[in-house]
Formats: C-alpha cells, structure tokens, sequence
C-alpha cells in the first residue's frame, strides 16, 4: 500500500470490444458511499438499454467502504474483477462501472473475468492515477517596508508564494510539505535576521500525477 491515498486523475469512459460484447467503463470520483451509489446509479439510467452495469467501489481512508455488483452476470465474474483492479491500483475514493452490451458469444466466467478486469485496467490508463500528498499552509507576516523584500526573498529562494493578506501585516502565505517546514524556518530565520517567523495555519493537499507502472 502506498503512503498517500491515490485516485483517478479524472473521470470519464472507456470502452473495449471483445468476441463482439462492448465492454464500456466509466470512472468517477466518490469521498462516500452516497456518493459512489449515486455515481452507479447515473450510469444504469443513462445505460439502461445495456444488458449489464456492473460495478464496484472503494470510498474512505484505505478504501474502507467498498461493494460491488454483477448485475446479472455469473457471481464473482463481474464486479469482483472490477474491484480487484481498483485494490490493484490501490485507488481510493473511486467508482467503476462497466456496462456491457451483448455481441452474441458467450465468453464463460474466466473469458468474463477477464474482460471486466481489462476494461478497468484500461480506463484507469486512460484517466491517469494522481497521489494525495498532505501540504501544511504556512504564513510569514512583515511589515510593509519589509514586505517588497521577503517577497523577492521568497521567489529568489524557489519557494511557492499562494495568497498574500494585507492587513495590519502583509502575510504570505506558502504551501509545502512538513518535512520541507525546518529548512525553510532555517533560511526565513538567516534571510530576514530574525525578523520574521512562521505559523502554520492550516494544512491542504496537493494532488501529484503517478507515472504509469508505479
């Protein structure tokens, strides 16, 4: 498992044709199980010609909640693969239907098993896999003659400057990771003599795409 959670880069479909059967998956977002039901759902009205939808999910720190469905096809062959594929891929947060219309060949459950996971496999590729890594917001406040000054500091120093706040102070506030916050004490510490600290004044994320493969 890996140390940040992981999700879909983005939604959307994909579809694939075997022995004639149109294997057609659809990837959404989902942060809970109202959600993720409400995403399958969509997909059945929308698909509601198909002769299957079947689907599956992984919602929650970890992928806690998950479920899936066959819809009608042998149990086990269609929403088992398509969560194994999700687990796989250690995706969290994600919904995956599949929707197949019938071409005519019977595929047997292990031809099933296959093209079920193969869809999803194939539209994660597609979506991309982007990884969850925490960011502690950090502020430095100075004053307005000082201000000019830290902020060239800031930007000569590479570092990411998001909202700025002119208040009784001008506070600048600036992203990064908790491991990054020592150094950072340490340079704001030598570059403005002590003049300046900084607070942390709340933490977000940023989402970081995941190169194919790892």
């Amino acid at each position: 498992m890996t140390t940040h959670p992981r999700t879909i880069a983005k939604g959307g479909t994909h579809e694939i044709v075997i022995k004639k059967s149109r294997f057609v998956c659809a990837l959404s977002r989902a942060t809970t199980e109202v959600e993720a039901r409400t995403a399958v759902e969509q997909v059945r009205k929308r698909n509601w010609d198909a002769n299957h939808n079947c689907s599956a999910y992984r919602v929650g720190p970890g992928g806690k909640f998950q479920r899936t469905s066959d819809d009608g096809e042998p149990a086990g062959t269609a929403g088992a693969p398509v969560l194994a594929v999700l687990t796989k891929r250690d995706l969290t947060d994600t919904v995956a239907v599949v929707t197949r219309y019938f071409g005519g060949v019977l595929l047997g459950a292990g031809g099933l098993i296959r093209a079920y996971g193969r869809a999803v496999s194939e539209a994660v590729d597609v979506a991309g896999i982007v990884e969850r890594r925490p960011l502690a917001l950090v502020v430095v406040d100075a004053d307005y003659a000082e201000a000019g000054r830290l902020e060239h500091a800031l930007h000569t120093g590479g570092y990411q400057i998001g909202s700025v706040t002119h208040d009784a102070l001008v506070s600048f506030e600036l992203p990064m990771s908790d491991t990054e916050l020592p150094a950072f004490e340490a340079w704001l510490a030598e570059t403005t003599n002590g003049h300046s600290r900084a607070r942390i004044a709340g933490h977000t994320h940023v989402e970081v795409p995941i190169p194919p493969g790892d």
